[in-house]
């Protein structure tokens, strides 16, 4: 029987992508500690990426602005640009996809691909990938080279920046079991709580337990780590093209001052819910189910769920069956800081659902109209041009941070 070909997967990460997107649009920035940060008024003050002058200054992603300044003075902030961000990963789409069709995103930095079939060598592959990235874009990434995914992920972070690592069947051993837990793919931070009070610190001692010891403590979850742990994962690296239906659309804010009534929480409620009923109507999906998550003042998140009467795309619905969610669990003992919406239970257009006794469909019709109406109008002049009295005053939730921009060109060569 012939021997089955060993594959070889590729995982790309960016090396401080916001930061490195914004040191290309500002030159005057590079070799510089530099940080993107959110906006401390709207009380989303924290570092979310960091230029490796400021990674060496001991600033953290996370950390609060206030204590990142006071550890490098000379932190330079800027606000983040995310439509500038998801330009820069288009163009390094761009680049994995001369090589092979099978490109899998990992959040906007990173990206697996699958490259077995090319007939360049994976590494000369990692290789010339890591210099066009740098000579057409101006950025650099860390690029892991192994025979599955997970294995190559763990590649791309063991040398940053601007580096490739390569793990085989030969070395993973030597290069991965001493490694810690916490290392491997969605070993989460309890996960490796609960592994360190078995006396499991490294990824070999994980890989050295039973199977079915790991099942028992730790479910579906510690099955799949343990697969990971020796070099078992046969997950495969989707098409570029691939598409999945989301489980759930969602829409969270931070407000810029705590809500302390049902009133306040109403408007920013049907503010959440004019952008979902937008997404839902543009991706084709219908929501079966409404969910809430409020954060108080104290950081604590609490959620509620309800299943709606019939599957709906209406911002109108979704508002009110989270405003019936706030109004029978929440009872304002502590002010909310924060709220998510999230319509989940999603179905697809045509897809059969049973017929409800007594619900008004004309209803629904008239409504799915107005809406579609609303959206050409909204699609022409601007999402602002029209929105519900409840949410004209909108002082306690965040100004939009940018408007649409086009990113300057950033061309192959």
């Amino acid at each position: 029987m012939e021997k089955s070909k060993i594959r070889a997967i590729l995982h790309s990460d960016a090396n401080c992508f916001y930061a490195s997107c914004e040191m290309v649009l500002q030159p005057e920035l590079r070799d510089k500690a530099v940080a993107v940060c959110g906006n401390t008024e709207e009380r989303h003050g924290i570092v979310l990426a960091k230029s490796e002058k400021a990674k060496k200054a001991g600033i953290t992603t996370g950390m609060p602005n206030w204590e990142a300044l006071k550890k490098c003075p000379d932190l330079i902030i800027v606000p983040p640009r995310f439509e500038y961000y998801s330009r820069f990963s288009k163009l390094l789409h761009q680049i994995y996809e001369r090589y092979t069709d099978y490109v899998e995103p990992f959040g906007l930095d990173e990206c697996w691909l699958d490259v077995t079939d090319n007939i360049k060598s994976p590494m000369t592959i990692a290789e010339e990938i890591r210099q066009a990235v740098k000579d057409e874009l101006g950025l650099t990434v860390s690029i892991g080279v192994s025979f599955n995914k997970v294995f190559a992920k763990l590649g791309s972070d063991m040398k940053k920046p601007d580096a490739i690592t390569e793990i085989t069947p030969d070395n993973f051993k030597l290069k991965v079991w001493p490694l810690p837990c916490s290392e491997l793919l969605y070993c989460g931070r309890q996960t490796t709580v609960h592994l360190e009070r078995l006396a499991v610190h490294t990824i070999g001692q994980l890989a050295a337990l039973p199977l079915d010891y790991v099942e028992k403590k730790f479910g579906k979850n510690g099955h799949s780590l343990w697969h990971f742990a020796n070099g078992l994962d046969e997950s495969r690296v989707a098409h570029k093209d691939h598409y999945e239906m989301p489980k759930s659309v969602g829409h969270g804010v931070t407000c810029v001052e705590n809500l302390n009534n049902i009133d306040e929480a109403n408007k920013v409620l049907v503010s959440l819910s004019q952008d979902i009923g937008y997404k839902l109507r543009k991706t084709h999906l219908f929501a079966c189910g409404v969910s809430l998550t409020v954060k108080d003042k104290n950081l604590v998140c609490q959620s509620y769920q309800l299943k709606l009467g019939a599957p709906t795309q209406d911002e109108l619905t979704i508002s009110r069956a989270a405003l019936k969610l706030l109004k029978e669990n929440y009872s304002f003992k502590d002010p909310i800081r924060a709220l998510t919406v999230t319509a989940i239970n999603l179905n697809g257009e045509g897809t059969p659902t049973q017929a409800i006794l007594l619900h008004d469909y004309d209803a629904d019709e008239k409504r799915s109209k107005l809406n579609c109406a609303i959206d050409d109008i909204k699609n022409t002049f601007g999402k602002e041009i029209i929105k519900p009295a409840v949410i004209l005053d909108e002082s306690k939730m965040p100004k939009n941070r940018q408007k649409d921009t086009v990113l300057p060109g950033l061309m192959h060569k």
